[in-house]
């Protein structure tokens, strides 16, 4: 395999959006991840309804499904022990895909969506590691040097495609990557069997010092992921196990959920969070998923984000590949980058709102009461994190009055 039109690095969600979508859109793809399928990967595992959109149209909904768990809305308990509940439902003249979320395990939902890629025509080369990117002599990205068992070997593709994560190889080595000094959070992540009061809503329980989500995932377990600021990294000296454990025990309301359940898999951390790409393109590459951006996990938006994206990009990853001209190749990576603001940036400014009241808890008190005792608002900005309600529905001038009480 000397050339490719479209070379995909990483095969979670992202990448195997993009590949498949890529691969409709009649193009040449390649998918190589550094891992074995199935793997575990540290996550909420949390699919918004306007998900299931795109996992139907990949063809992998009926079979992910009846995998998962169904999740009705969330409930968001805040500090002063006021509560947020919004369910998903088809109110105020929107309307999604699916009335529910799915709780799914990566395990699951990423070795599925890379046989869809599969299927598809892409060519999936597994624990294939990116050494290097290879450049020409402007600068323009022309392919990767990847590693495999069997030795090192470059493959040549008219576009690279940036779908590895947080700590992106291909990010980094374009020098697109960026980290905010804000909200600098990481999680720990794990499964828990028997967690008592477990319903069909995720729960979000935030304190002063972070706070946890509970969800139900595939096979009866229960999603478990802490997120607190980075600073407390240093105090895990105990080991993730220990520090997880202690800190659920810790807290009152969800400690005696906790008696009888028995942790089954091994605490995994990811973060810190809150990065976002200079730009989400270089010449000859493309960035999408986590790679590009990812705020931070309370809103639950990165699966979705990683599927949108790659669904976003095919379009103009078809109309780089396929430009006559250096200067046609860019226009269609800018064309993406304005997309991409088009299609998330109200969603980010959302996000950032929700950050900042979860950043300080007097603030998430207030909110709290307000939305207790204004259900459909909670629907409302329940329906914008669940991506069937635009997020202008929510940052219009009058829907924020209301948040004044």
């Amino acid at each position: 395999m000397a050339h490719v039109q479209v070379l995909v690095v990483g095969g979670g969600p992202a990448g195997s959006s993009a590949a498949w979508h890529c691969a409709q859109a009649r193009l040449d793809v390649c998918l190589v991840d550094r891992a074995r399928f199935p793997r575990a990967k540290p996550c909420a595992e949390y699919v918004s309804p306007e998900g299931s959109r795109i996992l139907h149209a990949m063809g992998a909904l009926d079979t992910l499904e009846v995998q998962a768990a169904q999740l009705d809305g969330m409930v968001v308990h805040a500090p002063s022990g006021d509560r947020i509940h919004g369910e998903f439902v088809a109110r105020h003249g929107f309307r999604g895909f699916r009335d529910r979320g799915l709780g799914i395990r990566r395990e699951i939902l990423d070795t599925v969506l890379l046989e869809r890629a599969r299927a598809a025509g892409v060519r999936v080369i597994e624990q294939a590691k990116v050494e290097q990117l290879v450049q020409d002599a402007n600068g323009t990205v022309t392919g990767a040097i990847i590693r495999t068992e069997s030795g090192a070997q470059t493959v040549h593709a008219s576009l690279v495609i940036g779908a590895d994560g947080l700590r992106s190889v291909v990010s980094r080595r374009l020098g697109l990557a960026r980290q905010s000094r804000w909200t600098r959070r990481v999680a720990l992540v794990a499964h828990y069997r028997d967690v008592t009061d477990m319903g069909a809503l995720g729960e979000m329980h935030v304190t002063r010092h972070g706070y946890v989500g509970l969800a139900r995932v595939s096979d009866g377990l229960v999603n478990v992921a802490l997120v607190v600021p980075q600073r407390y990294a240093g105090t895990m000296r105990d080991g993730r196990n220990a520090f997880l454990e202690n800190w659920l025990r810790a807290q009152p309301s969800l400690s005696p959920r906790f008696a009888k359940a028995t942790r089954v898999t091994p605490v995994r951390a990811t973060g810190p969070f809150a990065s976002r790409a200079k730009r989400p393109w270089a010449p000859g590459a493309l960035l999408t998923g986590d790679a590009a951006d990812f705020f931070d996990p309370f809103t639950g938006e990165g699966i979705y984000s990683a599927l949108r994206g790659g669904e976003l990009l095919a379009e103009f990853a078809q109309g780089a590949v396929r430009a006559t001209s250096a200067e046609g190749h860019v226009r269609s990576l800018r064309a993406y980058e304005h997309a991409r603001k088009r299609v998330f940036g109200g969603k980010w400014r959302v996000e950032q709102l929700i950050g900042l009241a979860v950043g300080m808890p007097p603030l998430l008190n207030y909110a709290a009461r307000v939305l207790s005792k204004d259900r459909d608002l909670a629907d409302l900005l329940i329906g914008v994190t669940g991506d069937f309600v635009p997020p202008s529905a929510v940052l219009r001038p009058r829907t924020l009055l209301r948040f004044l009480g």
